[in-house]
């Protein structure tokens, strides 16, 4: 039975050593002297590699003298300590056998250094590389710890559709699904598309949000949360911005913002510390070649305790900056990237709270403040990526949420049964949402989006 390299590498030696093992794996070098052969090997569960020795006395010698890099392998051997400077063990090989061979001249990961532009091109094979087997770990880490703090708060897990009729924040923004013969399509008295012949009977589109459809499960189950695909059709070429793209949604009831500020601070606290844990060599690896003092920054988000400002408070100290923003800073302003980033870096130089921000720049879900200009929402701020987790206390009160819908001129009809929630035993609760690539990007320190998800979607491109 194969061991999979992590089971090898990250363990007490006095475990390991002496015993016979079958590896298998990719060639990630290989060395070839007149009675030895070196192969270091990678399975992807760990970053490090594993040496395979080949002599003489190896099986296959002389076919195992000319194997390529990128060819697939398996090895049978010995375990033993190893002299070499930069490895605790090395395998010495009985017999390797040959399951996909790689030809040098036409394969495009050569040893040397490549461009995320260029990985970007071969999508397929870029999860080969140091880099993008890092990022994966990290996102399978992020991804489990995610999980266990809800299943430990006991939380449903709840999977909310990706097809849907209505758009979440009321932005328009939606990839529209249809079966209709775009070329002929069916078309009403009026002249316009005719949508009850399509598919679903109505216009449909791909989800923004499924946090409409989680406040149906939180009122009547208690806390829940989904983590699945979200897409948004802006136009946006930026490294900051995908198309489709992760996003994790708790919803919390009997619950106000005051608890849903709490819980974010603990959720980012807990998912950081687990990857810390779990992930050393992979987050070694991109504080040497990404972000120096990545580790540490990480770290100081674990330890130190987050400020919170109202949003009226944050345009003071932006005003008293006495820096110039691209974005001029005035109250009623959707803060900017710039802003955020400067008060997080710069101001307070830790994690902030931002909370009560002006109605009129948020969704119409949110819930009114007794100034009746600001509403129950709040935005978490971290160094070097600004907002991470933007959430809000919900809008539970029948009258009030029928007139913001009015107001927004957003359909009444459309959102009836997200009424019904109110009109029929309607509670306090809040929640927020985090775009998981936006916290990829923030573990790894890795500048764009792009390279953090293993196939992006952004405008103009959907290859793979």
């Amino acid at each position: 039975m194969r061991t999979k390299l992590k089971n090898l590498l990250h363990q007490p030696q006095e475990k390991v050593i002496g015993q016979d093992y079958t590896v298998a794996g990719w060639i990630k070098t290989v060395r070839a002297q007149k009675e030895l052969v070196f192969i270091e090997i990678n399975d992807g569960s760990s970053f490090s590699n594993l040496q395979i020795i080949a002599d003489k006395t190896t099986k296959n010698f002389t076919a195992v003298a000319a194997l390529t890099t990128g060819s697939s392998i398996q090895a049978q051997g010995h375990l033993l300590a190893s002299p070499a400077k930069g490895q605790k063990v090395e395998l010495k090989a009985t017999e390797i056998f040959l399951f996909g061979p790689c030809p040098p001249e036409s394969y495009p990961l050569q040893k040397k250094g490549h461009s995320f532009e260029f990985l970007r091109t071969i999508a397929h094979l870029r999860p080969r590389t140091n880099m993008q087997g890092a990022v994966t770990r990290v996102r399978n880490a992020l991804s489990f710890a995610i999980h266990r703090f809800f299943q430990q708060r006991d939380f449903y897990y709840i999977q909310t559709p990706i097809i849907t009729s209505s758009d979440c924040e009321g932005a328009g923004e939606l990839f529209r699904i249809t079966t209709l013969d775009l070329e002929k399509p069916p078309k009403t008295k009026d002249g316009k598309i005719d949508f009850k012949e399509d598919f679903f009977g109505s216009s449909a589109f791909l989800t923004v949000s499924g946090q409409l459809n989680l406040e149906c499960f939180a009122l009547a189950l208690g806390d829940v949360y989904t983590f699945g695909p979200t897409f948004r059709a802006e136009n946006s070429n930026t490294s900051r911005h995908l198309a489709e793209f992760w996003m994790i949604e708790p919803e919390m009831v009997f619950a106000d913002l005051d608890d849903d500020i709490e819980t974010a601070k603990a959720f980012l606290k807990f998912i950081l510390q687990e990857v810390l844990s779990r992930c050393p060599e992979d987050l070694a690896f991109f504080e040497k070649f990404i972000e120096k003092g990545l580790v540490e920054r990480l770290q100081k988000v674990v330890d130190s305790p987050f400020e919170e400002i109202s949003y009226t408070e944050a345009l003071k100290i932006l005003e008293k900056a006495g820096q110039k923003f691209e974005f001029p800073v005035k109250w009623g302003i959707d803060l900017q990237s710039e802003h955020e980033r400067y008060l997080a870096e710069k101001h307070f130089q830790k994690p902030i709270v931002i909370r009560d921000y002006p109605e009129t720049i948020k969704a119409f879900y949110m819930r009114r403040n007794a100034d009746n200009k600001t509403v129950a929402a709040m935005d978490v701020i971290v160094p070097k990526i600004g907002e991470i987790i933007g959430g809000s206390q919900r809008e539970d009160r029948l009258e009030v949420l029928e007139e913001k819908l009015l107001r927004q001129k957003l359909s009444r009809e459309d959102y009836s049964w997200y009424l019904d929630l109110r009109r029929f035993g309607s509670v306090p609760h809040a929640g927020f949402g985090l775009g998981f690539e936006r916290l990829v990007c923030f573990v790894t320190g890795v500048e764009n989006i792009r390279d953090v998800i293993p196939f992006p979607r952004y405008p103009k491109h959907i290859s793979f």
